[in-house]
C-alpha cells in the first residue's frame, strides 16, 4: 500500500476568505493540510482586483508560487512590488508583509509555509487604500 497522497484538482472545495484576515473577493483552497508530523500546510488562494490579505508574518517563512495573472506583495517599510504569473515570491520569517491582485487584475498563487504549535500566520492590520497604492 502506497503512502502517497495525491489531491486531485478541483478536489478542494473553495472557501470564502475570511473579512478577518482579507480585505475584498478572495476564495481560499485549504489543499495542503497539515500531516502527520510534517509542519508544511499550503492552499490555493485567488484574489479578485485589489483584494489582499491584511499585514502578517509567518514563523518559519512563506513561499509563493504566482500562478496566474498580476498582484502586488510589499514588506513592511519598503516600497509596493508587482508580481506575475511564474514569479516566486520568498518571506522570509518574521517578516512583516502583505500580497494581493493588482488593481485591474485577479492574481491566483500557491501559498506554501510551515506551522509554528498550529499556526501558519501571526495575523496583524489590515493594509490601508493607501498602503495598497504605494503612498
Amino acid at each position: 500500500m502506497s503512502n502517497i497522497i495525491i489531491t486531485r484538482k478541483n478536489s478542494v472545495e473553495p472557501a470564502t476568505g475570511p473579512e478577518s484576515v482579507f480585505t475584498g473577493d478572495v476564495s481560499v483552497e485549504f489543499s495542503v493540510p497539515r500531516r502527520g508530523e510534517s509542519r508544511l500546510s499550503g492552499g490555493f488562494v485567488t484574489f479578485q482586483p485589489k483584494a489582499r490579505s491584511n499585514w502578517h508574518t509567518h514563523p518559519y517563512g512563506q513561499l509563493l508560487i504566482i500562478a496566474t495573472g498580476k498582484g502586488r506583495v510589499q514588506e513592511w517599510g519598503q516600497p509596493v512590488q508587482e508580481v506575475f504569473s511564474g514569479d516566486l515570491v520568498w518571506f522570509p520569517a518574521g517578516v512583516k508583509h502583505w500580497h494581493g491582485a493588482a488593481p485591474d487584475q485577479a492574481m491566483s498563487h500557491y501559498a506554501i509555509q510551515e506551522e509554528q504549535d498550529g499556526q501558519a500566520a501571526n495575523w496583524m492590520e489590515k493594509v490601508t487604500d493607501a498602503q495598497y497604492n504605494g503612498q
